[in-house]
């Protein structure tokens, strides 16, 4: 079946506010365990390889109350990322950039993973991004110099969903610079929310549209699988 390409951030620290933040673990196993289901395999990567920081709010009980994410973590699942820069853009069917605030800061403005992105694009793959994971589409500009977003309907968080904490914190608000190029819709009075821009763009709004969005995922490469072998076989 299809092979998806998961990129999650490498974390951020800022010791003077005692803040440390990194990828959301619910919107990395929810869409994973989606794919999997549906016989797609997901490949992971970060800026620098290695094991990359989760947020360890997403662990927590308030956001985890039954666990499962944690044991999940815990079990060494999204211990080993392949940096980006190794990553052979061209064998991946689909991309999916995980979020949680971390995105924001190491996913958005790195080229190589921009570079990844346009070649899944440019090669008829699906480009996905949840709550957060988003940031990095942000900035990346196809060859002809053009947002990658420009004109097309996303979502993503919504500047009314940041906790306070952040305040002060984040390098750009999301939703405004989503607005700013792009058609973004916040999913008013929805509990999950997805939405298609464009046949190959998917982004989803928030954790708890992850399983969702993780189901469109797969649905939409598991028929473009179908599409292919049906032309195979003539």
């Amino acid at each position: 079946m299809a092979k998806v390409l998961a990129v999650l951030s490498n974390g951020y620290s800022n010791e003077e506010r005692n803040y440390v933040t990194g990828w959301w673990a619910e919107e990395l196993f929810e869409p994973l365990s989606e794919l999997e289901k549906a016989g797609h395999s997901v490949d992971l990567a970060s800026i620098n390889g290695g094991k990359p920081i989760v947020d360890p709010l997403s662990l927590d009980s308030a956001y985890d109350p039954a666990g499962t994410y944690k044991e999940l973590y815990d079990s060494g699942l999204a211990d080993k990322t392949t940096p980006v820069v190794d990553v052979r853009a061209s064998d991946y069917d689909a991309i999916m950039i995980v979020g949680g605030h971390g995105a924001m800061f190491d996913l958005a403005h790195d080229e190589n993973l921009h570079a990844v992105i346009n070649v899944v694009h440019e090669t008829g793959g699906i480009i996905s991004a949840v709550c957060h994971g988003p940031a990095p589409l942000v900035f990346t500009k196809t060859r002809d110099g053009k947002p990658l977003l420009q004109g097309l309907k996303v979502t993503g968080y919504p500047n009314d969903m940041e906790p306070e904490e952040v305040d002060g914190l984040l390098p750009f608000s999301l939703e405004d610079e989503m607005a700013n190029i792009a058609q973004y819709d916040k999913g008013d009075g929805q509990d999950e929310y997805f939405v298609w821009g464009s046949d190959r763009l998917l982004t989803g709004r928030d954790p708890g549209s992850s399983q969702a969005f993780g189901r469109e995922l797969a649905e939409k490469l598991t028929e473009k699988e179908e599409h292919r072998l049906d032309k195979q076989l003539g």
